[in-house]
């Protein structure tokens, strides 16, 4: 993995930019430690930081092919297949990288190559005789890409930050931005960012930009088809996608792990990696992440009914791994908030994301690539939400129900539109779901649920698993957002997908005979956050200093009397603000992130 930007002007000369291309590039260096490039002429600089993992000798960037230069950020699952098609068709390579094969099929195929793509990815490609940018990135929107427009030039790249070192982009957060962050955060609506002037570049989406302007398309979109394969078929085919997709995300020139919680997502990936290992008379290494003094403050919930550390050993010893659980200190964990959200450019997943953050610098100790069970909850059915009658049909969100939590850290009168803004959001991402006229009720409700999980959920843990381990300098891979799995698993009908009525029923079955029953059938348990009340108090101490801050740009936001009645009575928080543990102290950490970022990027608000 990598970092990429780049910049274009008709009227600013950026060969003279060079402290501002050195600031970009530097802001990127985690996201690509081992090398860097830049392509500089008078109109273009593309930047690119590099994070080795295949060919590490040969796959420099930028990368010129004839007129075209890329900057590339990802891997392609299927790389031999489509070098072989362009072999096929009089090409040569120098180099064994998917770099090569993106730039050379953009040469062949220009932006149809992107269909033929399984991967993950965000690249630009420029052409020095058009002088036409071309931007493209992955069909689930694992890798992320920004963009900005002001009146002199565009700009592109991997990081929120990054962007703000260019010349005319300044740090201004609307009331949309405010709405974005109170009233839907941590989560996002796609397309968008924080900032007024920066924006997204949406999943499964291209842009070319030229002489100022700039046309967006989709290549790819879930579609209602009929399915035709009955139980035992999917039950098998499914097996068969989740397999290949784990062994093609194997490939790499440098040392490779896994994530091992001891559910059942990430089981399944460490048992096929492991036999995949044990073919190539290898060990595979698995990690975990744990809290100090965790067993002896956990507290059972219908939401987190079990510990991991109880699971995890017994599949290791199964699989055969060489297993190292990371046990993290809380206020380590408390102080990590801070690098979290400016690695994020923005407020994130509070303890969610810094526990992250510092795991995966552990694992960067000894790897450079690990795979990790993501999204499989989204696709398969995995959560509470999609099994509970009484809230499977509510017409809003039902990782964040009620807005009545986030109204409550508000000062009276602040942004007035908020409920409505968040419902909106809710609506409009209904339009976009593609039906059957023979779907049922439920199968069509099936439908708009998995639509709002991927476009809201899984994109929040997305963002949040990309920027956490890259700023470790840890390229992390998700095998369930292989698109052909995501299709497959659109159109299950639900009797099949709810096998036995359990949460991802189908994947369970699919994988009953490879895994022990206990780990194949153990009900989901979200990833592990701290109970030690140590964290909570850390987050209180931290949190004292921005209430009392009058010149905080938050003062005239937030309810600084309803924040220090939850920092009195964490209790009195009776439903949670995001997702199923965002509590208490994640809304606290919440506020401290909000007022970290308004603070380091010295944010000018509209409201």
């Amino acid at each position: 993995m990598c970092g990429i930007a780049g910049i274009l002007s008709d009227t600013i000369d950026l060969r003279r930019e060079k402290e501002s291309i050195f600031k970009i590039s530097r802001s990127l260096k985690m996201r690509g430690p081992d090398a860097k490039g830049e392509y500089v002429t008078r109109d273009a600089a593309l930047i690119h930081r590099r994070l080795a993992v295949i060919d590490v000798e040969k796959g420099a960037q930028p990368m010129r092919f004839g007129k075209y230069t890329i900057v590339y950020n990802g891997e392609l699952y299927n790389t031999d297949e489509v070098r072989r098609e362009l072999e096929s068709l009089g090409y040569t390579f120098d180099t064994d990288c998917d770099t090569e094969v993106v730039l050379k099929a953009f040469h062949m195929w220009k932006e149809k190559s992107a269909e033929r793509f399984n991967g993950i990815f965000a690249y630009g490609i420029y052409n020095d005789e058009s002088r036409e940018l071309f931007l493209c990135r992955d069909r689930i929107g694992v890798k992320p890409l920004y963009y900005a427009k002001t009146s002199e030039l565009f700009a592109f790249a991997s990081r929120l930050e990054s962007l703000l070192y260019v010349k005319g982009i300044e740090p201004v957060c609307s009331r949309e931005g405010l709405c974005e962050i109170f009233m839907l955060g941590p989560a996002k609506t796609i397309g968008k960012t924080v900032f007024k002037q920066i924006q997204e570049l949406p999943p499964a989406s291209y842009m070319y930009y030229r002489d100022g302007k700039f046309t967006i398309r989709e290549y790819w979109k879930l579609t209602a088809q009929p399915f035709s394969d009955n139980a035992e078929d999917a039950q098998e085919h499914t097996h068969y996608l989740v397999t290949d997709a784990i062994r093609r995300q194997l490939v790499s020139d440098v040392p490779l792990c896994t994530f091992l919680s001891g559910g059942l997502d990430s089981s399944i990936i460490s048992k096929v990696a492991s036999d995949y290992y044990k073919d190539n008379g290898k060990v595979l290494s698995t990690y975990s992440v744990d809290y100090v003094d965790n067993d002896r403050f956990f507290e059972a919930s219908r939401f987190q009914p079990n510990k991991d550390s109880d699971y995890i050993n017994l599949i290791s010893d199964y699989i055969g791994s060489e297993h190292r659980n990371v046990v993290l200190g809380n206020e380590a964990v408390a102080e990590a908030l801070i690098d979290a959200a400016v690695a994020r450019s923005c407020p994130g997943f509070t303890d969610v994301d810094s526990s992250l953050l510092l795991f995966c610098k552990e694992v960067k100790k000894d790897y450079t690539v690990c795979l990790s069970g993501e999204c499989a909850d989204e696709i398969f059915g995995g959560y509470p939400w999609y099994h509970r009658s009484e809230i499977l049909f509510e017409e809003t969100f039902p990782w964040s129900r009620s807005t009545d939590v986030r109204r409550s850290i508000l000062n009276s009168g602040f942004l007035p539109e908020g409920e409505e803004y968040a419902k909106a959001a809710y609506r409009d991402t209904l339009k976009n779901v593609s039906t059957l006229d023979s779907d049922s009720a439920l199968e069509r409700r099936m439908r708009e649920m998995f639509v709002l999980n991927m476009n809201w959920f899984m994109q929040t843990l997305l963002v949040r698993k990309d920027v956490m381990s890259m700023e470790s300098s840890l390229e992390v891979r998700v095998p369930f957002c292989d698109w052909r799995i995501v299709e497959y698993a659109y159109n299950m009908p639900w009797s099949i997908k709810a096998y036995d009525g359990r949460e991802k029923g189908i994947l369970r079955k699919a994988f009953e005979n490879e895994l022990p029953e206990i780990i194949t059938w153990r009900k989901k348990s979200p990833y592990p956050k701290t109970f030690n009340p140590v964290y909570l108090g850390e987050v209180c101490k931290m949190l004292d200093g921005v209430l009392d801050d009058k010149s905080s740009p938050i003062f005239e936001m937030i309810n600084a009397e309803k924040i220090r009645q939850l920092m009195r009575e964490p209790e009195s928080m009776t439903e949670p603000w995001y997702g199923q543990l965002m509590r208490t102290p994640q809304v606290l950490a919440y506020v401290l992130q909000i007022y970290v970022w308004a603070r380091k990027y010295n944010v000018e608000f509209e409201y």
